[in-house]
């Protein structure tokens, strides 16, 4: 896996941008059709999409922090810590319409090697990099591809990295994109991470 060697003894946390349907044909057709619309819509270019995932470095090894649709039944393998629906949430109880959220040690993030202006390194220091993975556990699991948290746009692996590293004390508005490009999902995952426990979404406009 890309990114800097692990150190005894020191931790950090590495943001990599992967684009969108990186070693996936159809995803990424589908989201540049989407992109042409959103940017229609808004009046505004086009923007290159990415996927964002963490390589967490602790003591105890290195994690790989990401959300993926969810192969098989061997969860503990891949270090799964929770799972939520796509699409609608009755259909969630079928394993191809759910999502998992990985905290993988040793484990490998698909097309890594095609990400874009990374790694990013967005936490150095022991004690924060073992707050990452303590709070990542913790993360809503809405249903994916929809706004049901209300936070203004849809909930992704976007929202889910954003959210645990905000939940981390890290500002996420800090952290830079690739030139031209766009995480949808990001500012979703930042709004709720910033609202207080049992704090109800925001009403529907």
């Amino acid at each position: 896996m890309a990114g800097a060697d692990q150190t005894p003894g020191t931790g950090h946390v590495d943001l990599y941008w992967i684009p969108l349907g990186a070693g996936a044909h159809v995803v990424k057709v589908s989201g540049r059709a989407f992109e042409a619309v959103v940017a229609s819509v808004q009046r505004r270019p086009r923007c290159d999409l990415y996927h964002a995932a963490l390589l967490v470095t602790t003591e105890e090894g290195r994690f790989a922090v990401e959300q993926a649709p969810v192969p098989d039944g061997h969860r503990e393998g891949r270090g799964v810590v929770a799972e939520g629906p796509v699409g609608v949430r009755w259909a969630g109880r079928f394993r191809v319409f759910r999502y998992e959220v990985r905290c993988w040690r040793e484990g490998a993030i698909p097309d890594l090697a095609a990400a874009i202006a990374s790694p990013v390194r967005v936490v150095d220091g022991p004690e924060a990099a073992q707050r990452v993975l303590d709070v990542l556990p913790s993360v809503p699991t809405p249903v994916w591809g929809r706004d049901e948290l209300r936070a203004g746009e849809m909930w992704n692996s976007n929202s889910i990295v954003a959210w645990t590293l905000a939940r981390s004390g890290i500002d996420v508005d800090a952290i830079p994109l690739p030139p031209r490009g766009r995480a949808p999902g990001w500012h979703a995952g930042a709004i709720v991470a910033a609202r207080r426990p049992g704090e109800p979404p925001a009403p529907e406009r």
